[in-house]
Protein backbone atom coordinates (compact mmCIF):
# COMPACT_ATOMS: atom_id res chain seq x y z
CA UNK A 1 0.00 0.00 0.00
CA UNK A 2 2.93 2.40 -0.02
CA UNK A 3 2.90 5.02 -2.72
CA UNK A 4 4.85 3.78 -5.94
CA UNK A 5 5.17 6.84 -8.41
CA UNK A 6 4.99 5.90 -11.79
CA UNK A 7 4.54 2.34 -11.09
CA UNK A 8 8.52 2.14 -10.60
CA UNK A 9 8.08 -0.73 -8.45
CA UNK A 10 5.59 -2.75 -9.96
CA UNK A 11 7.61 -2.33 -13.43
CA UNK A 12 10.79 -3.12 -11.89
CA UNK A 13 8.75 -6.22 -10.50
CA UNK A 14 7.60 -7.95 -13.55
CA UNK A 15 10.70 -7.06 -15.32
CA UNK A 16 12.68 -9.02 -12.63
CA UNK A 17 10.22 -11.70 -12.57
CA UNK A 18 10.88 -11.81 -16.92
CA UNK A 19 14.27 -11.57 -16.44
CA UNK A 20 15.18 -14.76 -13.60
CA UNK A 21 12.43 -16.42 -16.26
CA UNK A 22 14.14 -16.15 -18.94
CA UNK A 23 17.37 -16.80 -17.12
CA UNK A 24 15.78 -20.49 -15.56
CA UNK A 25 14.70 -21.43 -19.32
CA UNK A 26 17.95 -20.77 -20.86
CA UNK A 27 19.52 -23.25 -18.34
CA UNK A 28 16.53 -25.67 -18.79
CA UNK A 29 16.50 -25.49 -22.21
CA UNK A 30 21.19 -26.39 -22.46
CA UNK A 31 20.12 -29.25 -20.20
CA UNK A 32 21.81 -28.10 -17.00
CA UNK A 33 21.31 -29.61 -13.94
CA UNK A 34 18.57 -28.41 -11.27
CA UNK A 35 21.59 -26.68 -9.18
CA UNK A 36 22.47 -24.75 -11.90
CA UNK A 37 19.64 -23.43 -13.06
CA UNK A 38 19.35 -22.28 -9.58
CA UNK A 39 22.81 -20.36 -10.08
CA UNK A 40 21.60 -19.00 -13.03
CA UNK A 41 18.27 -18.16 -11.31
CA UNK A 42 20.07 -16.74 -8.64
CA UNK A 43 22.56 -14.40 -10.75
CA UNK A 44 19.89 -12.55 -13.01
CA UNK A 45 17.76 -12.39 -9.67
CA UNK A 46 20.97 -10.32 -7.86
CA UNK A 47 22.29 -8.31 -11.40
CA UNK A 48 18.77 -6.92 -11.51
CA UNK A 49 18.53 -6.08 -7.74
CA UNK A 50 21.63 -4.47 -6.77
CA UNK A 51 23.27 -2.85 -9.66
CA UNK A 52 21.93 0.37 -9.17
CA UNK A 53 24.46 2.95 -10.78
CA UNK A 54 23.36 6.59 -11.77
CA UNK A 55 23.30 6.21 -15.82
CA UNK A 56 22.57 3.06 -17.66
CA UNK A 57 25.99 2.77 -19.54
CA UNK A 58 27.66 2.71 -15.88
CA UNK A 59 24.35 0.02 -15.20
CA UNK A 60 25.68 -2.32 -18.29
CA UNK A 61 29.68 -2.04 -17.16
CA UNK A 62 28.60 -3.28 -13.62
CA UNK A 63 26.48 -6.11 -15.09
CA UNK A 64 29.27 -7.22 -17.50
CA UNK A 65 31.67 -6.94 -14.36
CA UNK A 66 29.70 -9.36 -11.92
CA UNK A 67 31.46 -12.55 -13.78
CA UNK A 68 35.19 -11.01 -12.68
CA UNK A 69 34.11 -11.53 -8.93
CA UNK A 70 31.50 -14.63 -9.18
CA UNK A 71 33.53 -16.89 -11.40
CA UNK A 72 36.77 -17.17 -8.95
CA UNK A 73 34.58 -16.88 -5.97
CA UNK A 74 32.74 -19.76 -7.52
CA UNK A 75 35.68 -21.37 -8.07
CA UNK A 76 36.94 -20.77 -4.35
CA UNK A 77 34.07 -21.73 -2.66
CA UNK A 78 33.73 -25.35 -4.75
CA UNK A 79 37.62 -26.23 -4.14
CA UNK A 80 37.22 -25.90 -0.04
CA UNK A 81 34.02 -27.53 -0.11
CA UNK A 82 35.17 -30.25 1.95
CA UNK A 83 38.26 -27.95 3.90
CA UNK A 84 35.86 -26.58 6.48
CA UNK A 85 38.81 -24.42 8.32
CA UNK A 86 39.65 -23.01 4.59
CA UNK A 87 36.07 -22.54 3.76
CA UNK A 88 35.26 -20.55 6.94
CA UNK A 89 38.23 -18.44 6.74
CA UNK A 90 37.84 -17.75 2.53
CA UNK A 91 34.33 -16.98 3.58
CA UNK A 92 34.83 -14.65 5.93
CA UNK A 93 37.37 -13.22 3.48
CA UNK A 94 35.09 -12.55 1.01
CA UNK A 95 32.47 -11.26 3.66
CA UNK A 96 34.95 -8.18 4.42
CA UNK A 97 36.05 -7.28 1.02
CA UNK A 98 32.62 -7.12 0.06
CA UNK A 99 31.48 -4.95 2.67
CA UNK A 100 34.81 -3.11 2.24
CA UNK A 101 34.19 -2.42 -1.45
CA UNK A 102 31.23 -0.36 -0.86
CA UNK A 103 33.62 2.65 -0.43
CA UNK A 104 33.35 2.34 -4.37
CA UNK A 105 30.01 3.70 -4.49
CA UNK A 106 27.54 1.47 -5.63
CA UNK A 107 29.34 -0.72 -8.56
CA UNK A 108 31.52 -1.54 -5.24
CA UNK A 109 28.25 -2.38 -3.31
CA UNK A 110 26.74 -4.68 -6.57
CA UNK A 111 30.50 -6.04 -7.00
CA UNK A 112 30.35 -7.33 -3.38
CA UNK A 113 27.07 -8.53 -2.75
CA UNK A 114 27.57 -10.73 -5.87
CA UNK A 115 30.97 -12.24 -4.31
CA UNK A 116 29.29 -13.14 -1.37
CA UNK A 117 25.77 -14.37 -2.67
CA UNK A 118 27.94 -16.77 -4.76
CA UNK A 119 29.86 -18.13 -2.30
CA UNK A 120 26.78 -18.78 -0.09
CA UNK A 121 25.13 -20.42 -3.43
CA UNK A 122 27.89 -22.86 -3.34
CA UNK A 123 26.86 -23.70 0.60
CA UNK A 124 23.10 -23.78 -0.10
CA UNK A 125 23.30 -26.08 -3.23
CA UNK A 126 26.50 -27.90 -1.80
CA UNK A 127 28.59 -27.58 -5.16
CA UNK A 128 31.54 -29.41 -5.91
CA UNK A 129 34.06 -28.70 -8.34
CA UNK A 130 32.81 -30.82 -10.70
CA UNK A 131 29.84 -28.56 -11.33
CA UNK A 132 32.11 -25.26 -12.11
CA UNK A 133 31.24 -25.83 -15.76
CA UNK A 134 27.54 -26.19 -15.45
CA UNK A 135 27.09 -23.62 -13.05
CA UNK A 136 29.80 -20.70 -15.00
CA UNK A 137 27.69 -21.47 -18.15
CA UNK A 138 24.46 -20.80 -15.77
CA UNK A 139 25.59 -17.48 -14.47
CA UNK A 140 27.04 -16.58 -18.18
CA UNK A 141 23.53 -17.22 -19.82
CA UNK A 142 21.57 -15.88 -16.81
CA UNK A 143 23.65 -12.50 -16.96
CA UNK A 144 22.79 -12.41 -20.92
CA UNK A 145 19.37 -13.40 -20.24
CA UNK A 146 18.78 -10.19 -17.59
CA UNK A 147 21.22 -8.12 -19.59
CA UNK A 148 18.71 -8.58 -22.69
CA UNK A 149 15.53 -7.51 -20.78
CA UNK A 150 16.66 -4.77 -18.68
CA UNK A 151 18.83 -3.03 -21.23
CA UNK A 152 16.95 -4.37 -24.39
CA UNK A 153 13.42 -5.06 -23.64
CA UNK A 154 12.25 -2.83 -21.31
CA UNK A 155 15.35 -0.22 -20.05
CA UNK A 156 12.57 1.10 -17.72
CA UNK A 157 16.06 3.72 -16.15
CA UNK A 158 16.47 5.45 -19.51
CA UNK A 159 13.21 7.03 -19.00
CA UNK A 160 12.97 6.93 -14.93
CA UNK A 161 16.99 7.11 -13.90
CA UNK A 162 17.45 5.84 -10.65
CA UNK A 163 17.29 8.21 -7.52
CA UNK A 164 20.60 10.04 -6.93
CA UNK A 165 22.19 9.83 -3.55
CA UNK A 166 24.25 12.20 -1.41
CA UNK A 167 27.67 11.59 -1.70
CA UNK A 168 28.94 9.63 1.54
CA UNK A 169 30.05 11.35 4.76
CA UNK A 170 33.52 11.95 3.91
CA UNK A 171 36.45 10.10 6.64
CA UNK A 172 39.63 8.46 6.33
CA UNK A 173 40.80 5.03 7.83
CA UNK A 174 38.67 3.38 10.95
CA UNK A 175 36.15 6.65 10.82
CA UNK A 176 35.15 5.46 7.20
CA UNK A 177 31.88 3.83 7.71
CA UNK A 178 32.19 1.62 4.99
CA UNK A 179 35.68 0.39 7.01
CA UNK A 180 34.06 0.00 10.09
CA UNK A 181 31.43 -1.89 8.70
CA UNK A 182 33.90 -3.91 7.18
CA UNK A 183 35.27 -5.45 10.44
CA UNK A 184 31.55 -5.05 12.36
CA UNK A 185 30.39 -7.52 9.68
CA UNK A 186 33.52 -9.87 9.61
CA UNK A 187 33.25 -10.13 13.63
CA UNK A 188 29.18 -10.92 13.33
CA UNK A 189 29.72 -13.60 10.01
CA UNK A 190 32.23 -14.91 12.16
CA UNK A 191 30.27 -15.52 15.24
CA UNK A 192 27.55 -16.57 13.39
CA UNK A 193 29.34 -19.04 11.32
CA UNK A 194 30.95 -20.44 14.38
CA UNK A 195 27.23 -20.38 16.35
CA UNK A 196 25.66 -21.31 13.77
CA UNK A 197 27.65 -24.51 12.93
CA UNK A 198 27.21 -25.99 16.95
CA UNK A 199 23.21 -25.35 15.70
CA UNK A 200 23.47 -27.59 12.31
CA UNK A 201 26.82 -28.33 10.58
CA UNK A 202 24.98 -28.85 7.08
CA UNK A 203 22.39 -25.57 7.63
CA UNK A 204 24.99 -23.22 9.25
CA UNK A 205 25.39 -20.63 6.32
CA UNK A 206 22.11 -19.40 6.81
CA UNK A 207 23.21 -17.66 9.85
CA UNK A 208 25.90 -16.49 8.05
CA UNK A 209 23.86 -14.91 5.12
CA UNK A 210 21.66 -13.09 8.07
CA UNK A 211 24.10 -11.36 9.69
CA UNK A 212 25.77 -10.22 6.27
CA UNK A 213 22.25 -8.71 4.75
CA UNK A 214 21.53 -7.09 8.14
CA UNK A 215 24.46 -4.67 7.32
CA UNK A 216 23.44 -3.96 3.60
CA UNK A 217 22.24 -0.10 3.83
CA UNK A 218 22.87 0.34 7.06
CA UNK A 219 24.95 3.15 8.76
CA UNK A 220 24.41 3.63 12.43
CA UNK A 221 24.20 0.86 15.29
CA UNK A 222 20.65 1.71 15.56
CA UNK A 223 19.76 1.43 11.68
CA UNK A 224 21.47 -2.41 11.74
CA UNK A 225 19.41 -3.15 15.28
CA UNK A 226 16.15 -2.13 13.26
CA UNK A 227 17.03 -4.17 10.43
CA UNK A 228 17.90 -7.15 12.60
CA UNK A 229 14.29 -7.28 13.88
CA UNK A 230 12.89 -6.76 10.61
CA UNK A 231 14.68 -9.47 9.56
CA UNK A 232 13.49 -11.72 11.97
CA UNK A 233 9.31 -10.44 11.50
CA UNK A 234 9.55 -11.18 8.56
CA UNK A 235 11.58 -14.93 8.37
CA UNK A 236 9.01 -15.65 10.68
CA UNK A 237 6.22 -15.24 9.01
CA UNK A 238 7.72 -16.23 6.15
CA UNK A 239 8.12 -19.75 7.46
CA UNK A 240 4.74 -19.82 8.97
CA UNK A 241 3.46 -19.70 5.00
CA UNK A 242 5.96 -21.96 4.16
CA UNK A 243 4.50 -24.71 6.52
CA UNK A 244 1.08 -24.44 5.16
CA UNK A 245 2.50 -23.96 1.11
CA UNK A 246 5.98 -24.87 0.22
CA UNK A 247 5.78 -28.57 2.49
CA UNK A 248 2.61 -29.42 0.97
CA UNK A 249 3.71 -28.90 -2.51
CA UNK A 250 6.33 -31.34 -2.03
CA UNK A 251 8.41 -29.74 -5.15
CA UNK A 252 5.79 -29.97 -7.21
CA UNK A 253 7.42 -28.09 -10.50
CA UNK A 254 4.64 -26.41 -12.34
CA UNK A 255 3.63 -24.90 -8.98
CA UNK A 256 6.81 -24.46 -7.50
CA UNK A 257 7.63 -22.53 -10.56
CA UNK A 258 4.61 -20.24 -10.74
CA UNK A 259 5.03 -19.37 -6.36
CA UNK A 260 8.68 -18.87 -7.14
CA UNK A 261 8.04 -16.01 -9.65
CA UNK A 262 5.29 -14.71 -7.26
CA UNK A 263 8.33 -14.10 -4.63
CA UNK A 264 10.31 -12.65 -7.19
CA UNK A 265 8.15 -10.05 -7.63
CA UNK A 266 7.41 -9.96 -4.07
CA UNK A 267 10.65 -9.52 -3.40
CA UNK A 268 11.39 -6.10 -5.81
CA UNK A 269 7.65 -4.91 -5.21
CA UNK A 270 8.64 -4.67 -1.51
CA UNK A 271 12.28 -4.24 -0.97
CA UNK A 272 12.00 -0.50 -0.92
CA UNK A 273 8.92 0.29 1.57
CA UNK A 274 9.36 -2.54 4.07
CA UNK A 275 12.74 -4.81 5.06
CA UNK A 276 9.94 -7.13 6.58
CA UNK A 277 7.89 -8.21 4.01
CA UNK A 278 11.40 -8.68 1.30
CA UNK A 279 12.57 -10.65 3.83
CA UNK A 280 8.87 -12.40 4.22
CA UNK A 281 9.15 -13.47 0.27
CA UNK A 282 12.59 -14.18 0.37
CA UNK A 283 12.07 -16.87 3.03
CA UNK A 284 8.87 -18.44 1.23
CA UNK A 285 11.04 -18.47 -1.95
CA UNK A 286 13.87 -19.98 -0.46
CA UNK A 287 11.22 -22.77 1.27
CA UNK A 288 10.52 -23.32 -2.20
CA UNK A 289 13.66 -24.17 -3.98
CA UNK A 290 14.59 -26.75 -0.88
CA UNK A 291 11.34 -28.44 -1.85
CA UNK A 292 12.80 -28.45 -5.46
CA UNK A 293 15.54 -30.30 -4.04
CA UNK A 294 14.03 -32.60 -2.15
CA UNK A 295 15.50 -31.56 0.84
CA UNK A 296 11.83 -29.61 2.49
CA UNK A 297 10.38 -30.94 5.47
CA UNK A 298 8.88 -28.84 8.68
CA UNK A 299 12.01 -29.48 10.98
CA UNK A 300 14.41 -27.87 7.94
CA UNK A 301 12.01 -24.21 8.25
CA UNK A 302 12.18 -24.14 12.30
CA UNK A 303 16.10 -24.97 11.66
CA UNK A 304 15.95 -21.72 9.25
CA UNK A 305 14.11 -19.65 12.30
CA UNK A 306 17.13 -20.48 14.82
CA UNK A 307 19.99 -19.64 12.48
CA UNK A 308 18.42 -16.25 11.13
CA UNK A 309 18.42 -15.50 15.54
CA UNK A 310 22.25 -16.58 15.31
CA UNK A 311 22.68 -14.09 12.70
CA UNK A 312 20.64 -11.38 13.80
CA UNK A 313 22.03 -11.95 17.46
CA UNK A 314 25.74 -11.74 15.96
CA UNK A 315 24.75 -8.53 14.18
CA UNK A 316 23.70 -6.76 17.15
CA UNK A 317 26.81 -8.18 19.01
CA UNK A 318 28.74 -6.97 16.30
CA UNK A 319 27.08 -2.86 16.23
CA UNK A 320 27.37 -2.61 19.83
CA UNK A 321 30.81 -3.31 20.08
CA UNK A 322 33.34 -3.43 17.15
CA UNK A 323 33.83 0.23 16.03
CA UNK A 324 29.73 1.32 17.13
CA UNK A 325 28.77 4.39 14.78
CA UNK A 326 25.79 5.80 17.27
CA UNK A 327 22.66 6.87 15.50
CA UNK A 328 23.49 10.70 17.01
CA UNK A 329 26.95 10.66 15.06
CA UNK A 330 25.13 9.58 11.91
CA UNK A 331 22.00 11.65 12.00
CA UNK A 332 24.04 14.77 13.35
CA UNK A 333 26.43 14.57 10.55
CA UNK A 334 23.71 14.44 7.48
CA UNK A 335 21.35 17.17 9.71
CA UNK A 336 24.60 19.27 9.09
CA UNK A 337 24.78 18.74 5.77
CA UNK A 338 20.82 19.24 4.71
CA UNK A 339 21.20 22.48 7.07
CA UNK A 340 24.23 23.51 4.72
CA UNK A 341 21.98 22.57 1.81
CA UNK A 342 19.40 25.02 2.82
CA UNK A 343 22.13 27.79 3.58
CA UNK A 344 23.73 27.60 -0.01
CA UNK A 345 20.07 27.41 -1.69
CA UNK A 346 19.18 30.71 0.52
CA UNK A 347 22.39 32.27 -0.36
CA UNK A 348 21.73 31.41 -4.47
CA UNK A 349 18.06 32.64 -4.01
CA UNK A 350 19.10 35.88 -2.60
CA UNK A 351 21.53 36.17 -5.95
CA UNK A 352 18.94 35.22 -7.94
CA UNK A 353 16.53 37.49 -6.62
CA UNK A 354 19.57 40.44 -6.91
CA UNK A 355 19.66 39.82 -10.74
CA UNK A 356 22.50 37.36 -11.26
CA UNK A 357 21.17 35.00 -13.38
CA UNK A 358 23.88 32.48 -13.41
CA UNK A 359 22.27 31.63 -9.37
CA UNK A 360 20.50 28.94 -9.27
CA UNK A 361 19.25 26.91 -6.21
CA UNK A 362 17.94 24.31 -7.69
CA UNK A 363 20.81 22.17 -7.83
CA UNK A 364 20.62 22.78 -4.05
CA UNK A 365 17.05 22.29 -3.78
CA UNK A 366 17.34 18.74 -4.91
CA UNK A 367 20.39 18.62 -2.84
CA UNK A 368 18.38 19.12 0.18
CA UNK A 369 15.39 16.56 -0.52
CA UNK A 370 18.32 13.28 -0.56
CA UNK A 371 19.45 14.75 2.74
CA UNK A 372 16.63 14.86 4.20
CA UNK A 373 15.87 11.21 2.72
CA UNK A 374 19.24 10.45 4.43
CA UNK A 375 17.98 11.98 8.19
CA UNK A 376 15.12 10.00 8.04
CA UNK A 377 16.81 7.14 7.48
CA UNK A 378 19.01 7.77 10.70
CA UNK A 379 16.40 8.69 12.81
CA UNK A 380 13.98 5.51 11.78
CA UNK A 381 15.38 3.60 15.04
CA UNK A 382 14.34 6.03 17.11
CA UNK A 383 10.83 6.76 15.68
CA UNK A 384 10.55 3.44 15.30
CA UNK A 385 7.37 2.56 17.08
CA UNK A 386 8.73 -0.35 19.52
CA UNK A 387 11.16 2.04 20.53
CA UNK A 388 11.45 2.62 24.62
CA UNK A 389 13.37 5.93 24.13
CA UNK A 390 9.98 7.98 24.38
CA UNK A 391 11.75 11.79 24.83
CA UNK A 392 14.42 11.31 22.37
CA UNK A 393 11.29 9.86 19.58
CA UNK A 394 9.43 13.07 20.49
CA UNK A 395 11.89 15.48 20.31
CA UNK A 396 13.57 13.58 17.20
CA UNK A 397 10.04 13.45 15.21
CA UNK A 398 10.15 17.28 16.39
CA UNK A 399 13.50 17.56 14.54
CA UNK A 400 12.22 15.79 10.84
CA UNK A 401 9.15 18.23 11.17
CA UNK A 402 11.26 21.19 11.44
CA UNK A 403 13.56 20.13 8.62
CA UNK A 404 10.77 19.39 6.70
CA UNK A 405 9.66 22.38 7.04
CA UNK A 406 12.80 24.28 5.90
CA UNK A 407 12.60 21.94 2.87
CA UNK A 408 8.91 23.58 2.01
CA UNK A 409 10.24 27.04 2.54
CA UNK A 410 13.30 26.94 0.53
CA UNK A 411 11.29 25.40 -2.68
CA UNK A 412 8.59 28.01 -2.23
CA UNK A 413 11.82 30.57 -2.10
CA UNK A 414 13.85 28.72 -5.11
CA UNK A 415 10.45 28.88 -7.05
CA UNK A 416 9.77 32.74 -6.17
CA UNK A 417 13.94 33.28 -7.46
CA UNK A 418 13.06 31.32 -10.55
CA UNK A 419 10.40 34.31 -12.00
CA UNK A 420 11.91 36.28 -14.20
CA UNK A 421 9.35 39.41 -12.96
CA UNK A 422 10.60 38.94 -9.32
CA UNK A 423 12.63 42.23 -8.72
CA UNK A 424 15.03 42.93 -6.20
CA UNK A 425 13.78 44.37 -2.83
CA UNK A 426 16.43 45.20 -0.38
CA UNK A 427 14.65 44.10 2.63
CA UNK A 428 15.61 40.85 1.43
CA UNK A 429 19.48 41.60 1.68
CA UNK A 430 18.51 41.82 5.83
CA UNK A 431 16.16 38.47 5.72
CA UNK A 432 18.87 36.70 3.98
CA UNK A 433 21.61 38.01 7.27
CA UNK A 434 19.09 37.16 9.44
CA UNK A 435 18.75 33.69 8.24
CA UNK A 436 22.53 33.07 7.92
CA UNK A 437 22.61 34.16 11.61
CA UNK A 438 20.09 31.23 12.61
CA UNK A 439 21.96 28.92 10.10
CA UNK A 440 25.21 29.86 12.22
CA UNK A 441 23.68 29.40 15.17
CA UNK A 442 22.71 25.70 14.46
CA UNK A 443 26.36 24.66 12.61
CA UNK A 444 28.87 26.44 14.14
CA UNK A 445 30.50 24.76 17.38
CA UNK A 446 28.88 25.53 20.42
CA UNK A 447 26.31 27.53 18.37
CA UNK A 448 27.55 30.70 19.23
CA UNK A 449 29.55 33.77 17.14
CA UNK A 450 27.90 34.83 13.98
CA UNK A 451 28.55 34.89 10.23
CA UNK A 452 30.29 37.14 8.32
CA UNK A 453 28.25 40.11 7.60
CA UNK A 454 26.44 40.34 4.62
CA UNK A 455 27.25 42.65 1.90
CA UNK A 456 25.15 46.09 2.03
CA UNK A 457 22.60 46.73 -0.49
CA UNK A 458 22.45 49.98 -2.84
CA UNK A 459 18.87 48.80 -3.93
CA UNK A 460 15.91 50.82 -3.98
CA UNK A 461 13.48 48.93 -2.21
CA UNK A 462 10.78 47.44 -4.92
CA UNK A 463 7.48 46.00 -3.30
CA UNK A 464 6.81 43.65 -6.31
CA UNK A 465 4.70 40.68 -6.01
CA UNK A 466 7.55 38.38 -5.94
CA UNK A 467 10.00 39.99 -2.91
CA UNK A 468 6.92 40.11 -1.20
CA UNK A 469 6.04 35.82 -1.63
CA UNK A 470 10.41 35.61 -1.09
CA UNK A 471 10.33 37.62 1.97
CA UNK A 472 7.16 35.28 3.34
CA UNK A 473 9.59 32.33 2.87
CA UNK A 474 13.16 33.82 4.06
CA UNK A 475 11.01 34.78 7.14
CA UNK A 476 8.93 31.56 7.74
CA UNK A 477 12.71 29.67 7.14
CA UNK A 478 14.13 31.87 9.86
CA UNK A 479 11.50 31.15 12.37
CA UNK A 480 11.58 27.31 11.48
CA UNK A 481 15.66 27.53 11.88
CA UNK A 482 14.95 29.25 15.44
CA UNK A 483 12.37 26.53 16.48
CA UNK A 484 15.02 24.12 15.17
CA UNK A 485 17.57 25.24 17.82
CA UNK A 486 15.67 23.81 20.68
CA UNK A 487 15.68 20.46 20.05
CA UNK A 488 19.08 20.35 19.04
CA UNK A 489 21.10 22.59 21.34
CA UNK A 490 19.12 22.23 24.33
CA UNK A 491 20.62 19.10 25.21
CA UNK A 492 23.03 18.61 22.42
CA UNK A 493 23.50 14.40 23.09
CA UNK A 494 20.23 13.64 24.46
CA UNK A 495 17.88 13.28 21.39
CA UNK A 496 20.10 10.44 19.74
CA UNK A 497 22.62 9.88 22.62
CA UNK A 498 23.07 5.91 22.90
CA UNK A 499 20.50 5.29 20.24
Amino acid sequence: MAPDPGRLRLRTGVRAVIGVSLAVAAAELCGLSLPASITGGLAALLALFTVGDPTVRRQAVSTALLPAVGFPVLALATALHGLPLLRDAAFLAVVFCGVYARRWGPRGHALGIFAFMMFFATQFLHAVPAQLPELYGAMAMALAASGLVRFGFWCIERRTPPPAQPAPLAARGLARPTTRQAFQATFACGLALAVGQLVSDERWYWAVGTAWWIFVNTASRGETLVRGFRRVVGTVTGIGVGLLVAVPLHGAPAPTAVLVAVCVFGIFYTAAPSYSWMMFFVTVMAGLLYGLLGVLHPGLLALRFEQTAVGAFGAALAVAVILPVTTHAATDAWIQRALLAVRHCTAESARRLAGDESADPTAHVAELELLLGKVRVSLAPLLHPLSPLRARKARAREVMVFLDDCARQARGLAAVAADPAASHDARLTAACQRVETALYALVAPGGDGAPPAAAASDAVPHHHPGAERALAHLHDLEATLVSLAAPLRSNPRGVFAEA
